[in-house]
């Protein structure tokens, strides 16, 4: 609850903060015209009641003090200028003076720090888009041997405005020669880049107290750890919105990040998540309409703006260009086309379907279920409690299906399967092994609940593998940590994203202790830690493969691992659990070998590691060259290597030709998939020879 003292000392620091205000002002008068921004009275509140609920209630035990004030004071910078465009060096000395005075600041609600410190960034901004737009038509040498900078992050900041103005020639010069590369004449450049900057420019005139505001609280909320997030109350209603309601669309959650809109979610059954092309923290930096559609860049939209040119009618055809996840600016994108669909944001059924296969003479039938999400009806659990929509309720009759189809294994595909009710996880975990528990909560102050299975039986004891990749995470690490643990089923993909964490959301309204009437924000902050029957913590490691498929996505990069500020791995006790013994390591070390040999012999597997390796190189790379035939020769060289891939026995096509009855997995062209099918087929070879 918030201390009553703090409202009675109210006017007192209203006055305070308006010579503050003043003050700033005045300075800011000579510096430029341009509109201040300017805290209200509710995010001064709102500022208190944040720091409070961080402080009593979050699961890191941690004093929000000038350690923590200098994490906060870091994360702003970087939420600002996290590329170094913007600020000047003497800009980030003038700021220094703040570094360890914000946990006081926050402890107040004086915000007049980070207004000012934004303030100053919105006229940097500002002056560099002049700076664009009197350029955006100069005929620039191309032949000239320069290069540009496309990852400054370990650069420092400009010294002068010249600086900031040859930094900013080359930012136009490589747009330009992007252009250019792909066709455009000097007059369309000039129009495009000009676009461009005035939609940017635009966008930054309509920057209000309340984005600085909700930049600023997440800047110390994901302090605590990165899953603790503040919702402005628009955004909040935006927030429950996608939690609630249907929209058509292509089922992608976004956000602004710097000048790109970064797709931070993916709805399970949504046309982006169904592709297998789009991607968590990949950047949307173009959009084109139906087929034929002119593609738009929308480097420097707002979320919003980009959000309302993906949404459409259902059935209606939309282009993106992509800058994939981790990927320099500058560096080669992707074009996905999407047909929109009618998202429905609470539920994401699972679906099954039966490949048929031959391998060694042995023809096996086998059942895949791919699981996007981890849902339950609680209303329709109240009212039918014996045939409610749920996750495991859903599995359990597409398992029945299946195995009215002679289904010899079954695959359980988690990828991108970001989580969801707890609840399902150890329900659908009871499909597969016969009670007994699934995971531990521990809670602060040490308090910890041991999570059991209620079912008695095991609905299917058949052959299990189950695949995960680096964004299947929460309630899918569960599950797949479970089957691991009791050695029921064979985990096979990528190491999984390494969320051991829970999170509640509250309105910011129910911690006063009378109603003001007033219109606050919303909290999603962290209240517990996940951990293995092993002991084990989910966090951080999340769960790693007995059989590990190439990946493009390092722990290092991608995943929980790769932010500063996730709560450790940590272990607590085991519970009382007995493994079922279906995997050992024989049979794993088997597996592995076939693995590996298929990996040099098969020829989705060769071209996946090939493009897996282009990418990392693509996103190595912090420089480009400026020189037209360079880059003209980089992109010839790129197309001659993918198009001299090395070729293993007949094509994919004689394949099918030759070899009728493996149809059906030839068919396949999702390596992960295919090898995932295979992999299932030799674990049930497997079985037979230990029986």
């Amino acid at each position: 609850m918030i201390d009553n003292r703090v409202e009675m000392k109210m006017m007192r620091k209203l006055m305070m903060f308006a010579l503050m205000i003043l003050a700033v002002q005045a300075a800011w008068a000579e510096r430029d015209s341009t509109q201040y921004l300017q805290p209200t009275e509710s995010h001064m509140k709102e500022a208190r009641i944040i720091t409070q609920i961080l402080d009593f209630v979050h699961y890191r035990d941690i004093d929000l003090n000038d350690s923590l004030s200098s994490v906060i004071f870091d994360n702003f910078i970087e939420s600002l200028d996290g590329n170094k465009n913007y600020f000047l060096e003497s800009d980030i000395k003038s700021f220094e003076k703040y570094r360890f005075t914000l946990d006081e600041d926050l402890k107040r609600g004086n915000l007049v720090p980070a207004f000012y410190i934004f303030n100053i960034y919105k006229n940097r901004i500002e002056s560099r888009l002049d700076y664009a737009l009197a350029h955006a038509g100069d005929k620039f040498n191309f032949q000239k041997n320069e290069s540009f900078m496309i990852d400054r992050e370990d650069e420092p900041y400009a010294k002068s405005e010249d600086e900031l103005d040859e930094l900013w020639r080359k930012v136009l010069k490589s747009q330009a020669l992007s252009l250019k590369l792909s066709g455009s004449t000097d007059e369309k450049i000039k129009e495009v880049l000009t676009t461009r900057y005035e939609r940017f420019q635009s966008n930054v005139e309509k920057y209000n107290s309340n984005d600085v505001f909700e930049i600023f609280m997440n800047s110390l909320t994901e302090a605590f750890d990165p899953h603790t997030n503040y919702f402005t109350p628009l955004n909040a209603e935006d927030f429950e919105m996608n939690s609630k309601k249907s929209l058509e669309g292509i089922g992608a959650t976004l956000q602004q990040d710097n000048d790109y809109t970064k797709i931070v979610e993916l709805r399970p059954g949504g046309p982006a998540f169904k592709s297998g092309e789009v991607n968590k923290d990949d950047r949307v930096v173009g959009i084109a309409q139906g087929a034929d559609g002119e593609m738009i860049n929308t480097i420097g939209w707002r979320s919003d703006e980009v959000a309302g040119q993906i949404r459409g009618p259902k059935g209606t055809l939309v282009r993106l260009e992509l800058l994939p996840a981790g990927a320099s600016a500058g560096a080669e994108t992707k074009i996905v086309t999407l047909v929109r669909d009618k998202i429905n944001l609470d539920d994401a059924k699972p679906v099954s379907e039966v490949i048929q296969m031959t391998e060694n003479g042995q023809k096996y039938t086998l059942g895949v279920i791919t699981v996007p999400d981890f849902y339950l009806n609680a209303e329709e659990m109240e009212t039918k409690p014996d045939d409610y929509a749920s996750t495991t309720n859903d599995v359990k009759k597409l398992i029945k299906d299946l195995e009215a189809q002679g289904v010899d294994g079954v695959m359980l595909d988690l990828r991108n399967n970001g989580g969801g009710a707890l609840y399902e996880a150890i329900n659908m975990s009871g499909l597969f092994i016969p009670g007994g528990p699934v995971v531990q909560v521990k809670y602060p102050q040490n308090r910890k609940d041991v999570m059991d299975s209620e079912s008695t039986e095991m609905f299917y004891d058949g052959p299990l593998n189950v695949m995960i990749n680096r964004f299947s995470a929460s309630a899918s690490e569960i599950f797949a940590g479970a089957i691991q643990d009791y050695k029921r089923g064979v985990i096979v993909g990528e190491q999984s994203y390494g969320k051991g964490t829970v999170q509640q959301v509250r309105g910011l309204n129910e911690f006063l202790r009378q109603s003001t009437g007033e219109e606050l924000g919303l909290m999603k902050y962290t209240i517990a830690k996940f951990y293995r029957v092993t002991g084990s913590s989910t966090q951080h490691k999340g769960v790693s493969p007995d059989i590990e498929f190439p990946s493009v996505y390092s722990a290092e990069e991608f995943g929980e691992s790769s932010q500063p500020s996730a709560l450790p791995w940590d272990k607590i006790d085991a519970t009382n659990f007995k493994p079922l013994n279906y995997v050992d390591d024989q049979m794993l070390t088997s597996l592995k070998k076939l693995h590996n040999q298929r990996m040099k012999t098969d020829q989705l597997l060769l071209d996946l590691q090939f493009d897996i390796n282009e990418l990392k190189k693509s996103r190595a790379r912090k420089e480009v060259s400026l020189n037209y035939d360079v880059r003209k020769k980089e992109q010839e060289d790129l197309e001659q290597r993918r198009a001299a891939r090395v070729k293993v026995g007949a094509s994919l096509s004689e394949l099918e030709a030759n070899k009728v009855k493996d149809r059906s997995l030839d068919d396949l062209k999702d390596p992960y998939l295919k090898e995932s099918i295979r992999l299932l087929a030799d674990q049930i070879q497997a079985t037979k020879k230990k029986g």
